[in-house]
Order: structure tokens, then sequence, then C-alpha cells
């Protein structure tokens, strides 16, 4: 039988013969062999690009934004690179009752995602401190000579001014935002004030700045200032969400969309001041009752998108506050003081607030009152509640202010100032609220003897910030703090989402961070407006930056199916060669079984 022999393109030592019965059956297939054969392959290429490029994406993506996210949290007490070109500053300055700040933020160049908000930090110096500079009285305190108003925030922007380079001054908005202290005045003293900050300024400092970024703002938008950065340094309006965070669904105002939009689930914010106890957190559902106790605003630098509108509902209570709820409280005690119980020193006025057998005194030299506690937990409860005025209505908190509903199963709070100090301070327990825990630890310290806990302060046992007169009102703070949370604001005892908190990722975060925030919203589409002025070339290289792994793969797996086949038809015509020359007229050895001649083939 004749046999084909290879020799030529390989070395010696593949040197090989095959028979030319066989050979058809192995190595030269039909066409339809050849067609069905490299349909497979292309369809397992295809598969292969679906499952990599799609789902390897979306995979590679959530988990490259996930580590960028973490990485910012540890740069971010790093110093501010000053000579950095593309990074961009903002200042505020926070006008406050009793003093003002400015603080001064960063951020670099927006990346031209419009889903993406701008990532404000807070600058900080070389020694990795933040920039900020306090200064003293408040503003409110010039209300007779608001003449001099510039030169009282004069050294706040000179502090400013030396941390931000000199070329980048002209592009850095400055916001001047007035608070407490200023809503007190009259409007007139309030205008005089702002007046000369929007004359002056500009005339020594060349920083982005308009007769809009000097006001006097609400308790309510200063309420929701304080959400939009909790929110944001915990990365809560970042909408690409990996499996076990929490989500809410959203109605989102003004969207032609029928469906509910699924989001990050945004964390509510309870802050109980020396004055005034404020709320605020996001209502997903549409309630008509509440418009017009709600604030909808749309964080997006494009205000035709709607994934970044929210709506939040925000109330302050003035009165409500720890040291102003105590103050009331002793009023009271003086206006019933009828018995004379309390006149004397030997014959105290019997306080279930204060801790057991400490002593104290209240009102004005002409009208003393003289305490002493009892240390009662549950009794000093039940007196403060009428200091709350609820109502009978349904849906409604202190002094019978509306409130929506809140989907206690799927929320999340947490609690600053006086709800941290109250569980933190002298109870030690800060953090994870447990209300049975908290009630528990609470009434054994106001049980506690007055000399015990004066032993256990001298003793360094309580926070080293804590000082005689936390220990002293601490069991009529920690009351008020109950009664306000849980008859006030009816969060359910067995509430498990609740974190008193001092810092948020180790940072105190601030309302002018949620401020800038909102400011600057729309500056990101200067820099999608650059970025799409790149053109499509642009836009091509940074797809084939991302996927370029995998079509080279396939290029190179087409390649090499593409040889194989041209390879195979090659020695298909060769055969068909040698079959025509080997006929049994041809080749009378056939018929007399000669052994076959070898047939080389040159290749």
């Amino acid at each position: 039988m004749g046999r084909i022999s290879f020799s030529c393109l390989f070395p010696a030592s593949w040197h090989f013969s095959l028979s030319t019965q066989v050979l058809p059956r192995l190595l030269i297939p039909s066409f339809r062999q050849l067609l069905f054969s490299g349909l497979v392959l292309c369809l397992i290429g295809l598969l292969y690009l679906l499952l990599v490029t799609g789902k390897g994406h979306a995979s590679w993506t959530g988990k490259e934004n996930h580590f960028h996210r973490h990485l910012a949290r540890v740069t971010d007490v790093d110093a501010t690179d000053t000579s950095n070109p593309n990074l961009n500053y903002g200042l505020v300055i926070d006008c406050g009752s009793s003093g003002s700040r400015v603080f001064v933020y960063c951020w670099p160049r927006h990346n031209g995602n419009p889903h993406e908000l701008l990532d404000i930090r807070q600058m900080r110096d070389q020694h990795r401190k933040p920039v900020v500079m306090k200064i003293k009285p408040g503003i409110s305190e010039l209300a007779k000579t608001p003449e001099k108003a510039s030169d009282y925030i004069y050294p706040l922007l000179s502090f400013a001014a030396q941390h931000i380079p000199r070329n980048k001054h002209q592009e850095t908005p400055l916001y001047i935002l007035c608070t407490a202290g200023m809503r007190v005045l009259p409007e007139s003293q309030q205008e005089a004030i702002l007046e000369d900050l929007r004359t002056d300024i500009p005339v020594h400092f060349n920083f982005l700045f308009s007769d809009s970024h000097v006001e006097v703002i609400s308790g309510k938008q200063e309420g929701v200032y304080a959400w939009i950065g909790i929110n944001f340094v915990l990365g809560r309006f970042n909408h690409v969400h990996n499996d076990g965070e929490a989500v809410v669904e959203v109605h989102v105002p003004g969207s032609d969309q029928q469906e509910a939009m699924v989001r990050k689930r945004t964390a509510g914010v309870l802050d109980m001041g020396g004055v005034s106890t404020q709320i605020a957190y996001e209502v997903p559902k549409t309630e008509e009752v509440a418009k017009n106790l709600l604030a909808e605003f749309n964080l997006g630098c494009d205000a035709h998108r709607t994934e970044h509108v929210y709506r939040v509902y925000v109330s302050t209570f003035l009165g409500f506050g720890g040291n102003a709820a105590r103050q009331r409280y002793e009023e009271i005690c003086l206006l019933n003081q009828y018995t004379h119980i309390g006149e004397i020193q030997e014959s105290p006025l019997l306080d279930p607030c204060l801790p057991t057998d400490l002593q104290d005194e209240i009102g004005p030299p002409t009208q003393k009152l003289y305490l002493r506690g009892t240390g009662d937990f549950d009794q000093c409860r039940q007196i403060l509640q009428p200091f709350l005025n609820r109502t009978s209505e349904i849906q409604t908190s202190l002094s019978g202010v509306y409130q929506p509903a809140i989907d206690y199963s799927n929320s999340q709070f947490y609690g600053f100032s006086e709800f941290y100090y109250c569980t933190e301070d002298v109870l030690r327990m800060g953090g994870d609220y447990n209300a049975s825990k908290y009630a528990q630890a609470a009434k054994s310290y106001c049980a506690t003897q007055w000399k015990t806990l004066r032993e256990r302060f001298d003793s360094g046992l309580f926070a080293s910030h804590a000082d005689l007169h936390r220990l002293k009102y601490q069991c009529f703070k920690s009351a008020w703090m109950y009664e306000v949370l849980h008859s006030g604001f009816s969060f359910p005892t067995n509430y498990k989402n609740l974190k008193t908190a001092l810092l948020v990722y180790d940072k105190e975060v601030q309302w002018t961070l949620g401020a800038i925030l909102y400011r600057t919203r729309f500056l990101p589409l200067r820099d999608i407006q650059q970025e799409s002025l790149k053109g499509v070339h642009a836009h091509w290289r940074h797809s084939f930056s991302f996927v370029n792994n995998h079509y080279l793969f396939l290029a190179c797996f087409f390649i090499v199916l593409l040889s194989i086949m041209l390879y195979l038809l090659r020695l298909r015509r060769i055969h068909r060669r040698t079959a025509q020359r080997c006929t049994p007229s041809s080749v009378p050895w056939l018929e007399e079984g000669l052994g076959s001649p070898t047939l080389p083939i040159n290749l």
C-alpha cells in the first residue's frame, strides 16, 4: 500500500509516514467538517468574550471602585499636594454664634462621568493637620458696627490664602454662610453686615466671590448640609453598590420613570446640642402631606438626570437641646414652689433626675431652691414626658410637628453631639445603640451615690473630656435623650441601626462639607465638556485600554484557527493530487502486491 512521508518543514526527529488510507480519515477532513469545527470554535470565542468582558468587566469595575473608596479614606489624612495643577480648592466660612471658622477644601479634576460627584476632601497642611482657623467672638457681635465686618473676617481669609497656591485664587470659590447668631438679629442689621462683606472682600482678595456667596442660612439649610456631608463621607451617594450593602427603593420626584429606583440606603442624622435638637433623613416615597416640610434637591451636575435627586425631611426643635431642657425643667421647679420645700438647705426638694444624694441649688439669689438627688431614672423619664409637647395626632413628633414615616426595618441613623456624649462620656457605651442596655446603665448610674461617682471621676474611669458638669447632669440628660428618641421621635426600643458617634471614619464631619458639595455641584460640567472635546479617538483609546487584553486574545485565537484551517486545506489538495497520480492503470505494481514506493511531499 502507498504511504506519504512528511519530511520537510519539520526537524529530523519529527519524520514520519502515514498510509494513504488512514490519512483522509485523520488529517484530511471534508469541507463540512472544517466548517462545523470552525463554527464551534467561534462560538466558544464569543462565549468567552461575553463572560469576560461583560460580567467580568462589571465585577472588576466594582472591585476597583470599592478599593479606591477605601484607599481614599486612608489617603485623606495625607498632606495635600499643592503642586498638583489638577487640584481645585474651595473655601467655606462658618459664621456661628460663638465664633467663625474657615474650612479649606480641595478636590481633583472631575473624571468626566456625569453619574459621579466631585471627590471633595478637607485640605491638610504639611503636618497633615486640617486647614482650619477659628476666631472669636461671633460676627453677630458687630450688629452695631457693621462696617468692621470685613476687618473681622480678614484674618480667616489671609490664613486660607497662604495655604492655597496663588495661581488658583481666581478660580477658588468662597462662601460665607452665617448661622444661629445672625438669625436672631433684625433683618436690617443682618443686611448691613453682609453688604460690608460683599463690598470689601473683592478689594483685598481675588477669590471667586459674588453677592450670592454670602448669606444667612436657615436651620433647615444647615440640617440639609449636615445630612449631605455625613452621607458623602459614608459613600452613600456612590450608587455602585456591592453585594450585602443595604439598598432602598426610591420614587424620584420629577422623574418620568414609573418604577422605583433602587440605590444605596442613606443614613439619617440625629443631633442634640445644648439648645436645639435636629432630625434629618431621606423620605424615599412620595408623601403629599409632607411636601412643604421636605427639602428636594439634585446633587448631580445635570439637572435632567434624577439619580442624585433626594427628598430629605429636616426639622429643628429649639429648646429641646440638653441644656435648654434642663433650664426649662428648673423653671418649672421654681414655679411649682408652693409648699416651701427646698427653700432652706436642711429641707431640700427631692429631684429624681440628679444622682443619689447630690446637693444642688438653682434660681436667682432672691429665690434660691435647694435640691437633693434621689437618682430614680424611671421617675425622671415620667416627669420629662410632658416637656416633649406631644399631641394625640398620628405621625407627629416633638411639639406636634408632622414627621414622615420611617421604615425602621430598613433604615440607619447616626446620633451626634449629646446622643454621643450621653452614651460615651460616662456610660462608656458609645457606638451601636441598644435601648435596654442603655436604660439599665443609666438607671445604675443615677442610683449610684454622688460620693462614689466623684471617686470614680478622680480615678479617671470616665472619658477624658468628661467634667463635673457632665457628672452632675448625666442622669437628667440620659433620661431626656431616651425620651426624645423613643417618645418624641417614636423610635422603637428594639431599633438596632442607630450609631452614636463623634467622628465618621475618624473625621469630624462639618455641615460646611455638605455646603460646598451642594454649591459646587455644577462645576463638573466644565470638566465633562472638556472631556467631550477630546473626540471619539480618546473614547476609543479609553475603551481599548480596558478590554485590549481580551480582544488581543481573541485576535490571536482566530489567527491560529485560520492557520490550522488553511493548513488542513493544503493537505487536502496534496492528497487529491497524490491520489490522481496513483491510479491502478498507471501503477501496475499495486496489482502485483509489491511494496509501495515512498512518495515525498514537499511543503
